[in-house]
């Protein structure tokens, strides 16, 4: 399994995604900022988990994810959609890079993201090709858990 981490800071959650993919797997966890990628490329030594990592710095505008198109089976988006300047175009690039029939797990800081915001970036997800499957409940975040629809082109 592929997993695609968008924004994973220090890697709160990289070091839990590793541990489920197991041996064979992959985490690609892509952030903006060198130093949060340097940290968490070391917390992923320190627990043996590094060989499952592929920690990446992109910039603002790329992605750095072209090698990954069509091969990713789950996205994690925890409190980062907010944080994009294009949130149309992020999700373009996600069903790029996502297999037929890829979930995504998108929740929002409930405090920083407004209902009508998130129902903007639910609605980019869907116009890209993305439909809604659950709405799991998440502690103090709107969520919601996504699937790629099969041959959609946004």
């Amino acid at each position: 399994m592929t997993v695609f981490e968008p924004g994973p800071g220090m890697g709160f959650f990289t070091l839990d995604l590793a541990r489920l993919v197991g041996s064979g797997g992959r985490v690609v966890a892509v952030d903006i900022q060198p130093k949060m990628i340097e940290r968490l490329k070391r917390r992923a030594d320190k627990a043996g988990l590094l060989s499952r990592i592929d920690a990446r710095v992109a910039s603002a505008d790329s992605g750095q994810l072209d090698d990954l198109r069509g091969r990713v089976d789950f996205t994690l988006a925890f409190a980062m959609v907010h944080e994009l300047p294009d949130i149309p175009h992020f999700f373009s690039t996600l069903a790029a890079i996502s297999r037929g029939h890829a979930s995504v797990l998108m929740a929002e800081p409930k405090g920083h993201v407004k209902p009508a915001e998130f129902d903007a970036e639910l609605q980019a997800a869907t116009d890209a090709g993305f439909s809604v499957v659950q709405r799991p409940v998440i502690s103090r975040s709107p969520a919601v858990l996504l699937r790629r629809i099969n041959g959609h082109v946004g």
